[in-house]
Order: C-alpha cells, then structure tokens, then sequence
C-alpha cells in the first residue's frame, strides 16, 4: 500500500520575512502543527504548496521524522512560494514545467500588461518506485488563486470594474495553466494510461466541476459515478479520474472554508492504471479548518494551516 497525499502548507517561511511568521514562537508552533497532521495520516509521497523558505521544509521533515527525500521546483511565484514533493521513498524528479503548454500564446494578468507564458508557480513531476520493478509519477501544482489581488498589495478593488478586470486576469492565467498541467499529465501517461501509474495532485484552486479543473482530466467521460466511469473505452490512454467523489465520509468533501463555506479546491487524480486500485481517499479535515477571506495577511501567524490536505491508499 502506498499513501500518496497532497497539502497547501500555506506560507512555509522561517520567521522574520515578509509573509510568514513574526516571531520564533509563531513559527515553531506552525512547525509542530503542520508534523502531528503529516504524522497523523502517515504519507508515502506528499505533494506539497506554498513553501516560501527551502529550509524551513527542512525544519518540517525533521519534525515529522524518519528519512525523507525531498524535490522542489525552481520556479517561485513573486512572494517566493513554490511546489515540492517530500517522499519516504527515494525519487527522481522527472519534469519541471514553468512556461504554458505550446502554442498556448501569453494571457493578460493585470492592467499595465502585456501577457505572460509563464505559470504563476513552476509545476513539478517525480518518480518513485513503490516496489522493485513498479514505478509511479506523482505530477504537483499549484494552480493561479481565486483569491484576489490588486496593485499595491491590496486585497481589496478600488471599484466593481477593477475587481471584475482581476477576476478574469485570474481565471485567465488559472485556464492557461491547467491547460499546462493538462500538458504535463500527457507527458507522463504518454499514451499507456491503462498501463503507466500517474497520479497528479495538487491546489487547483477550483472545485471539481469547475472548466479549468475539467480541462485537466484530459478525454471526456467516464468520470466516477457515471454510467460510463470504469467501461474502458480509447480515451483511457490519456484520462484522469478524479477522486474527489471517492472522499469518505461525504460531509467532509471539501479542503478550504472561505467565508463559511466549505470548499474542494485541492484534488487527487489518477490515471486508469491506478483507479481500481485506489483503497480509499480521505480529506484531514478534523484538525479544524479556519474560515478565510479575502485577506491572507492576517493568518500569518497562524499555526497549522488554512487548507486540509487529501490523500489516497493504493494497492502497489
């Protein structure tokens, strides 16, 4: 069995800087919040967001114990937040993916433009061998926030029309980049879903039905808990399925509360070669979710953090 998982640790930096914590106390407190959830759902291979300082990770795997293995992509976003993968098993990164899938042109993401081909944060792809002979790529992302943000470093729109603007310069980048991790998956199931074990993770910063969250499952069709979900048909070789309906119990299908209301932006996909072979999914939300806002300057100090993470049991 291996448990593969996926968590927004939301602003992992040592203290003193910009945007994590303010003090030691503040940070240490974090540190240990965010081991004993690690510790509680007991990893394989966890995909990994918003890590601000390479070593403060390290103060996070050395607090959850045992020998891990860590990948971080090289391409943070402005603020220095990046993707990563943290393994007990040892592994290879595989791809590293910054600029929009060709010949996706460059999008607008703010009012001076021009457009960008490049992904707010670098996505990352890893290899691992879960048994001699058996290998599995784990694809991590952290898609373009709905969370606004404007000129200045503000969080709030001056008027209805800066705030509409920065919506669609969001979603924008958002579409283009899960049109790229869209991209990523084809690189890695190649052809040979019914074969090849790929599961891509991750803060899509949507929720299942959402269009750039559909993008990325590739083939229509066959999603779970339709007639057609494991009738194999020739988009197999590429499909993903995502298993956001596999998350038990019901009550707790959501990864974020905003405003009171509980959110499933973070996901777990897999390719067909591994969705029969899933032995449950889970979202740790019983650590105690905090509702957010617009304004992510006030958890700073936070422990823990603002997301669940998600994972899954596979039979490898």
């Amino acid at each position: 069995m291996v448990v593969v998982g996926t968590w927004n640790l939301e602003n992992l930096y040592r203290p003193g800087g910009e945007f994590g914590p303010r003090d030691e106390t503040a940070y240490k407190a974090k540190i240990k919040a965010l081991a004993a959830t690690i510790n509680g759902f007991a990893p394989d291979v966890l995909g990994v967001q918003e890590v601000g300082h390479p070593a403060a990770l390290t103060d996070l795997t050395d607090a959850i114990g045992g020998e891990w293995h860590v990948a971080l992509s090289r391409h943070p976003d402005a603020r220095g937040i990046r993707v990563g993968v943290i393994s007990r098993l040892p592994l290879t990164v595989a791809r590293e993916v910054s600029a929009f899938t060709a010949p996706l042109a460059a999008v607008q993401h703010d009012d001076a433009g021009p457009g960008t081909d490049q992904t707010s944060r670098g996505m990352l792809a890893v290899q691992v061998e879960p048994t001699p002979g058996t290998t599995l790529d784990v694809a991590v992302c952290h898609l373009k926030s709905k969370l606004l943000s404007f000129p200045g470093g503000r969080f709030a729109a001056r008027d209805e029309g800066e705030r509409a603007r920065y919506g669609a310069y969001a979603l924008y980048r958002r579409a283009a980049e899960a049109t790229t991790l869209r991209g990523l998956a084809d690189s890695l199931v190649a052809g040979h879903g019914q074969e090849r074990a790929v599961v891509v993770v991750g803060d899509f910063n949507d929720e299942p039905q959402a269009a750039t969250t559909q993008i990325v499952l590739g083939p229509p069709g066959s999603e779970l808990g339709t007639p057609g979900a494991l009738r194999p048909d020739k988009g197999d070789a590429y499909r993903l399925w995502n298993l956001a309906t596999r998350i038990m119990p019901e009550n707790e299908r959501y990864s974020r509360v905003h405003n009171g209301k509980g959110e499933l932006i973070d996901h777990i996909l897999v390719s067909r070669a591994l969705i029969e072979r899933v032995d449950g999914m889970r979202s740790v939300v019983g650590h105690g979710l905090p509702s957010v806002t617009e304004d992510p300057k006030v958890r700073r100090d936070a422990a823990d953090s603002d997301h669940a993470p998600l994972f899954a049991r596979l039979r490898l």
